[in-house]
């Protein structure tokens, strides 16, 4: 099995994979709420936490 003769530092390694840049998060409309949220994430919407459209869970201040 192959070995390299010497270490290779981490400035050139990380030179190497520059071209591994994030991409930018994609943001999504709720279709209920019209409220602008990260894909595949819940958000909170007066007081109410909803997910794809649907009320998963209310706050409890709101219920108090």
């Amino acid at each position: 099995m192959a070995h390299p003769k010497r270490k290779i530092s981490k400035t050139r390694r990380d030179k190497r994979r520059t071209h591994y840049k994030a991409s930018y998060q994609q943001i999504a409309t709720d279709p209920t709420t019209g409220e602008s949220h990260l894909y595949h994430r819940a958000h909170w919407h007066e007081g109410k936490l909803y997910y794809r459209g649907q009320i998963v869970l209310e706050s409890a201040a709101a219920e108090a």
